[in-house]
């Protein structure tokens, strides 16, 4: 533990990447029920930047002073009364919600934290909420079997890198929408990669050499149309975790973390695949903590390959 103070990223108003501010802030003391964990690596996502625009301000309205952030992993430094099963120097993977991940250290309720496996990095113990538990709700949503065809659009992102590898643990062909210059990373993961642009329902047809089964939407721009109109994939078979108005419009899912009943297990058994090697977190990029607005700009690209981590407190554990 520091001193009294610490630095957190905050935003007065909603706006781009400029209303973004690293300042000092009180640090978070236990209450009852809560740990104080001292962050070292938190992952940034596409819908905090859509938050802090006010894009999602009828859904997720915001207080201000906001701060920032769901995803962690760090070191427990003090713990509340009642706490058991938890200790100080634990080193753990944990979740906000309250938007405060994105800061030196940080108060959580004693049961939004799990152990961290000590051989999953930093980088990728502070991904696995958000992108994890979508991934893992996505690919649930869909029902896939053994040997069937799962389309599944921004493939490379955070969310589509980790879908395909679980969709590929079941045993499904993987046909990963991406760009051309993902193709080969995509194709070491055994995903057959379609480049989108015009004509990409032809292509996915001819790569299915059939059906598709299912499709799973991390993208937007109308790939929900795509999979129901175009290539008849049923809509209890198509998931979306971003374009909510046509799921809504074609009766698809649009199940996403919120849809995970108990997100400890979830983030643990992932954990647990990433210590065996049967799963990997694919980082893009990390960004100190006063770096905020510069990794947003890369995110807000929408072109990075997997996940775009702030490395906060002591920054060279976030690389160990």
């Amino acid at each position: 533990m520091t001193g009294s103070t610490m630095q957190a990223v905050r935003f007065d108003c909603y706006g781009e990447v400029d209303v973004l501010n690293v300042v000092e802030v009180p640090r978070p003391h236990p209450g009852p029920d809560r740990v104080v964990v001292d962050v070292v690596a938190a992952a940034i996502n596409p819908g905090e930047a859509s938050i802090r625009r006010g894009l999602l301000h009828d859904r997720w309205p915001t207080r201000f002073p906001s701060g920032e952030g769901s995803d962690l992993a760090g070191v427990v430094a003090e713990i509340g009364v009642r706490v058991d099963g938890v200790a100080v120097g634990d080193e753990v993977i944990g979740w906000s919600d309250e938007r405060s991940s994105h800061a030196e250290a940080v108060s959580l309720p004693a049961d939004q934290v799990v152990p961290k496996p000590s051989r999953v990095p930093w980088e990728a113990a502070g991904s696995l909420y958000v992108a994890g538990t979508t991934a893992w709700a996505t690919v649930n949503s869909v029902g896939l079997q053994p040997g069937e065809v799962v389309a599944i659009s921004g493939a490379a992102g955070g969310v589509g890198s980790l879908a395909i590898q679980l969709a590929r643990r079941l045993g499904a062909t993987v046909l990963g929408i991406a760009g051309a210059g993902n193709s080969e990373w995509l194709e070491s993961m055994g995903t057959t990669v379609v480049v989108y642009g015009d004509g990409l329902g032809e292509r996915l047809r001819a790569a299915a050499d059939g059906a598709i089964d299912a499709f799973i939407d991390c993208f937007g721009a109308g790939y929900v149309d795509l999979a129901v109109g175009e290539l008849g994939v049923k809509p209890d078979r198509v998931d979306t975790i971003i374009d909510w108005e046509a799921g809504a419009r074609h009766g698809t899912h649009v199940d996403g973390m919120s849809t995970v009943d108990d997100v400890g297990s979830v983030i643990s058994e992932l954990a647990s695949l990433i210590e065996q090697g049967e799963l990997s977190v694919p980082i893009a990029a990390t960004f100190a903590l006063q770096e905020v607005r510069q990794a947003y700009e890369l995110l807000e690209q929408r072109h990075t390959r997997g996940k775009i981590v702030l490395a906060t407190g002591d920054a060279s554990r976030a690389r160990t």
